[in-house]
């Protein structure tokens, strides 16, 4: 009988950690949601009044990098 407990007992805590790490799982995945990391290609030129400009000489030597369009 007592070995029977310990397996419920065993499966219950099982089943509550795994929902735990479910819920914290999900709450980590808002934040990073939520939070803005920064320009995803920052080598492409943003709409007008999007981007921090630079110094004018250096505006035209920018030029896009890798095969993104």
């Amino acid at each position: 009988m007592e070995t029977v407990i310990t397996l419920v007992a065993a499966a219950l805590l099982i089943a509550l950690g795994t929902g735990l790490i479910h819920r914290l799982n999900a709450q980590h995945d808002a934040r990073i949601v939520a939070h803005h990391f920064g320009d995803p290609y920052p080598s492409v030129s943003r709409p007008p009044g999007h981007s921090h400009p630079g110094p004018p000489e250096r505006i035209a030597d920018r030029r896009p990098t890798g095969t993104w369009p």
